[in-house]
């Protein structure tokens, strides 16, 4: 569940919250909107705060579900099979209201940067940061858009 946050005190809407993901192996890294995967019985809406608070330190507060992206493709597992991956991606913006930046430890990710808007563009992130930003400027009232066209790496 994918948080999009680009709020906090004193900050005009100019920068985003990324965390980099790491590679189990550590060989790979790219950004991605701070967010992971629902717990068994948890609802969406708390795992997404939940996944902020543990990628980047932050208390989030959400503001507006974005929308869903729904989207499969093949893909290469971790143990070099080859399987079906259905994605989908609850979509939520959100303020932050409280806590203090840091990177997670343990986890999937190593770094937590409010990046400038104007250089999310020349990162190399996770498709999910456009999906994001897309349903961001959009904000579809029924919460569904079509596949958005992938301009990034299409992980995750």
């Amino acid at each position: 569940m994918p948080a999009l946050p680009v709020s906090w005190p004193g900050n005009d809407g100019d920068c985003l919250l990324l965390a980099r993901w790491v590679a189990p192996d550590g060989a790979r890294r790219h950004w991605t909107l701070p967010g992971g995967g629902v717990e068994h019985a948890e609802d969406p809406f708390d795992a997404v705060v939940r996944e902020v608070a543990e990628e980047t330190g932050y208390e989030a507060q959400v503001e507006l579900l974005l929308g869903v992206n729904s989207r499969t493709r093949t893909v290469e597992s971790y143990d070099g099979e080859v399987v079906d991956l259905h994605m989908l991606g609850i979509f939520y913006r959100a303020r932050i209201v409280g806590g203090e930046l840091r990177p997670e430890t343990g986890g999937t990710t190593d770094l937590a940067q409010w990046i400038p808007m104007a250089q999310v563009a020349t990162l190399e992130r996770s498709a999910v940061v456009d999906i994001g930003l897309e349903l961001h400027r959009d904000t579809p009232p029924t919460g569904h858009r079509e596949p958005i066209r992938m301009t990034s790496l299409l992980r995750h």
